[in-house]
């Protein structure tokens, strides 16, 4: 009980930072930068031994700026966060444009369910939102230990007409609207557990642990698969690109959805790495020897 009253005020603390108008937000996220990087060192090791083996080439000088220059948009990506429980659709869409949107109108106007394929970079949070606006939308999250706050962000995720599917659900949720045109969005970058891991790729120059349900519950529907390209414009603002990826899923060789949309990820990545959620233990695991072979 105590510990469910604490995650309720502490709801109610992020419901009262929303309401701050953008410019004190970001006073506080540069304040909430110091505390992480100077003072708590949040992570430092894991994102200093990422990028390390993802970046080899670089000098140490420069892995540190990317360090330095990532923890400041961690802050700031915390913030955007949580000023998605209270802003508004027209502020929302002002913030955060699409730059094609009808390449998704014309998938449906073909009666052509997407898949469409993100990775934690720039605000994907908010791009999930206001894709949500104007389009039928399932998305796709791994439920949080802390039922008041799993509540939360559901309903935070799902202010504006979005679809939140535990991962668990996937596969049955998309056989039963498997007539109906949907979108729905996947986490590319998430990393299995062991004991579900059965195909390695290189990603950053690493073997790399990848799900293969993206491709799976693809080609079960047929869809077509595209990904979020995100650009971060300037401070709370960004711009996103539909790059479609596959058009027929069931015509796909096998592992081809799976390296689309990997390899598009990585070129991401390489373009701005500082966007990228270097905190998350993303190398959790190595393949063994004599496991599926690396690509």
């Amino acid at each position: 009980m105590i510990n469910k009253g604490l995650s309720r005020l502490g709801v109610f603390f992020l419901y009262l930072v929303s309401l701050l108008p953008f410019w004190l937000l970001y006073i506080v996220s540069d304040c909430l930068f110091f505390f992480l990087y100077y003072v708590i060192g949040y992570r430092r090791k894991v994102v200093q031994e990422n990028l390390a083996n993802a970046f080899p080439q670089k000098s140490v000088e420069e892995r540190a700026d990317i360090e330095k220059k990532y923890f400041k948009y961690l802050a700031d990506l915390i913030l955007e966060t949580v000023k998605m429980v209270s802003i508004s659709k027209e502020e929302m869409q002002r913030r955060l444009v699409c730059t094609n949107p009808d390449v998704v109108k014309e998938y449906e106007a073909a009666g052509k369910s997407v898949t469409a394929v993100a990775g934690h970079y720039c605000n994907w949070e908010w791009a999930g939102a206001e894709f949500s606006i104007n389009a039928p939308l399932f998305v796709i999250y791994k439920p949080l230990s802390s039922d008041v706050f799993d509540k939360f962000f559901i309903k935070v995720r799902t202010r504006f007409g979005a679809v939140a599917v535990a991962m668990k659900q996937t596969l049955r949720t998309m056989v039963a609207h498997k007539n109906e045109f949907t979108v729905t969005v996947f986490a590319g970058d998430q990393t299995p557990v062991r004991e579900q891991t059965n195909y390695f790729t290189q990603f950053l120059n690493q073997p790399t642990a990848v799900f293969l349900g993206i491709e799976k519950i693809a080609k079960l529907i047929d869809s077509a698969v595209i990904f979020y390209d995100m650009k971060r414009v300037k401070r709370g603002y960004y711009t996103y690109t539909i790059v479609p990826l596959v058009e027929n899923s069931k015509d796909s060789a096998p592992h081809q959805i799976t390296e689309a949309h990997v390899k598009y990820l990585e070129g991401m990545i390489n373009r701005e790495p500082q966007y990228w959620l270097w905190s998350h233990r993303r190398w959790k695991f190595k393949p063994e020897p004599g496991e599926m072979p690396v690509k």
